[in-house]
């Protein structure tokens, strides 16, 4: 098994809200019509196989930035939201959590029906997936989300998720068909999950004696399992802290959005009337959309653009999040009539904040902004399952 993400994500009991459930689908959406638009649909494949963008995303979607919910909710916003629009995008989601992973093959059928795809090809490809993760490899781990998410080329990836009641903690499995030549030789593109006891891994290149025979359990060498493995360790804790996050990089959008507004950069003359704060997320959501691997390693980073529904690391921005998503709803109009100078804007958005970042040296006490963010709240609307966010006590002595 190729391990090149490895992740410990508390399990969550929670709920998605309505309010920030139907958010999360229109943001969803406009990201995903976005990379379509400028990367072609097999791009949105490749960004879903890999678990620092997925993590990412949901961060930026307003979900706990660490936790196992964002898997499951990520994928049912993406599923309500993309498959109204799938002839269009080429783009079909199926599965989902408990029940609804059973109907993956009956959705599978009807795809290929209208595409011409072979339908019994990709529930062979649905149901190894599954097997591979769920049977071939014994962590501990029992899968209780499959989705499948299919292009109209015949690509898919599948994003799957099994749980622990032992170790309390959700391990995340990432399968991209693009890199695959076979089932049982290496065939992950990424597995999150931290490692809680001896693995059984039938779908190793080194176990192919194994599976011909030999049914015994052999200790592997550390390093010939773990030698491609990069880590990403979710911590446990559910406040978002300094340690968690490039204050670099963070800092830079910071600044960028209170300190220099677009009319000091020419480049970003059509997002001028953007408030700070909203000029803030979209910065993000466009390093979402437009942004290379290596800037993902931080998932943590993202939930500055809308907070999350916990209340960390600050209410969701509830007004923030809807100005986001106009701007770009907005902007994929346009270009779809042939105006793309927004579109082009929000992508400069990235590039302006990636330049800023290499001279800028971090200087914000981060918890302040933290503690700003949480102060500040209130005025955006900011909401989390708890209820509206209120004014700080001081703040509301002014106000009576």
């Amino acid at each position: 098994m190729k391990r090149s993400g490895s992740a410990d994500m508390p399990l969550h009991y929670g709920h998605v809200p309505t309010w920030l459930a139907e958010r999360m689908a229109k943001l969803g959406l406009a990201v995903v019509e976005n990379i379509v638009m400028d990367y072609g649909r097999d791009e949105v494949l490749r960004r879903l196989s890999d678990p620092f963008w997925f993590q990412s995303l949901g961060a930026v979607m307003g979900m706990d930035w660490h936790s196992s919910g964002i898997t499951t909710s990520v994928m049912g916003a993406l599923k309500r939201s993309i498959n109204p629009h799938s002839r269009e995008l080429g783009i079909y989601i199926c599965g989902g959590k408990g029940k609804h992973s059973t109907q993956t093959p009956n959705e599978l059928l009807r795809i290929s029906e209208s595409t011409g795809l072979d339908g019994n090809y990709l529930v062979k490809c649905s149901k190894l997936s599954a097997k591979v993760d769920n049977t071939a490899i014994q962590d501990g781990f029992q899968l209780y989300t499959h989705n499948f998410i299919l292009s109209d080329t015949g690509k898919w990836a599948v994003v799957q998720q099994g749980m622990s009641d032992a170790s309390k903690t959700a391990r995340r499995y990432h399968w991209h068909s693009e890199q695959l030549t076979t089932f049982v030789d290496d065939p992950h593109t990424f597995i999150y999950g931290q490692n809680t006891g001896t693995i059984l891994n039938l779908a190793d290149k080194d176990a192919g004696s194994s599976r011909n025979g030999v049914m015994q359990i052999a200790r592997e060498n550390p390093e010939l399992m773990l030698k491609e493995i990069h880590k990403l360790v979710m911590p446990t804790h559910h406040d978002v802290q300094a340690k968690d996050i490039d204050l670099k990089r963070l800092g830079a959008v910071l600044w960028l959005a209170r300190e220099k507004q677009p009319k000091d950069f020419e480049e970003l003359i059509l997002l001028q009337g953007l408030g700070p704060r909203t000029l803030q997320s979209l910065a993000l959501v466009s390093e979402v959309i437009h942004g290379t691997p290596s800037r993902f390693k931080d998932p943590a980073r993202f939930s500055f653009a809308h907070g999350g529904k916990d209340g960390h690391p600050f209410p969701v921005p509830t007004k923030v999040y809807d100005e986001t998503i106009s701007v770009l709803q907005m902007a994929i109009n346009k270009a779809k009539l042939g105006q793309s100078e927004k579109s082009e804007a929000i992508k400069r958005l990235t590039e302006v904040a990636q330049r800023a970042e290499q001279d800028f040296t971090p200087n914000a006490n981060f918890d302040k902004v933290v503690e700003r963010e949480r102060n500040e709240s209130w005025r955006y609307g900011g909401r989390t399952v708890f209820g509206n966010a209120k004014p700080p006590l001081q703040q509301q002595l002014k106000l009576f």
